[in-house]
């Protein structure tokens, strides 16, 4: 009988893992670079449980789902521009549902240079196509030849029990920040589970567990 094989080749659990690893990493490099910047520790994660930044797992776990399949035959520069293209969307487009969706900023680049529409930046772009292209033709193939050796028994356990955590933590922070939006334009709750968020995840709470997030006073 075959031996079975953890996230093998270009799976859905390996998506997931690469998400999950991006949310860790961005949000420990973004609290860094804002200690570099200000002086300051500050919680920047973006998920109200645990240590994750939705926006740099789901930035992985694109340029997975879209240079993973074809990484080995695509060259360098090619890798590179796509990143480029697909962090800038990335950023742009959970820039602005954040806004319209939920009426909050998380990060305005209006004043940064070559910035578009205050929601990413040239600049930015080209780092994500280097970043991109780093993970992609190093990092990318090394883990992804690591987590096909560990155990199956001891991978599949972990994986499901991760991926019930982290959409039971996307859920409630995103119909956390949905109420939010809701309270602040004066609607009362529709139901019950309303007025749970508002007794749980008040606008105090969520102001203190996002530091850096400003409403749009627009």
């Amino acid at each position: 009988m075959e031996e079975k094989v953890f996230a093998k080749g270009y799976c859905f659990a390996k998506v997931f893992i690469f998400f999950v690893i991006g949310c860790l990493i961005g949000t420990y490099y973004e609290e860094i670079l804002w200690f570099v910047r200000y002086g300051e520790w500050v919680n920047r994660q973006g998920m109200i449980y645990g240590p994750f930044s939705p926006i740099y797992g789901v930035g992985v776990a694109i340029f997975v789902i879209f240079l993973g399949k074809y990484n080995e035959q695509r060259s360098i520069w090619k890798t590179w521009l796509y990143a480029a293209l697909i962090g800038g969307i990335t950023e742009f487009v959970t820039s602005w549902i954040a806004d319209v969706c939920f009426g909050v900023i998380f990060w305005d680049y209006s004043t940064y240079f070559l910035n578009i529409a205050g929601r990413t930046t040239i600049p930015f772009m080209i780092g994500w196509g280097i970043g991109g292209t780093i993970l992609m033709k190093v990092i990318y193939p090394y883990i992804s030849k690591w987590l096909e050796k560990i155990p199956y028994h001891i991978a599949r356990p972990i994986y499901i029990i991760s991926v019930i955590f982290i959409t039971f933590d996307l859920i409630v922070t995103y119909s956390a920040f949905a109420r939010m939006a809701f309270r602040n334009q004066g609607h009362r709750p529709f139901t019950f589970i309303g007025e749970i968020y508002d007794h749980i995840y008040d606008d105090e709470f969520m102001y203190h567990q996002f530091p850096v997030m400003e409403p749009d006073n627009e």
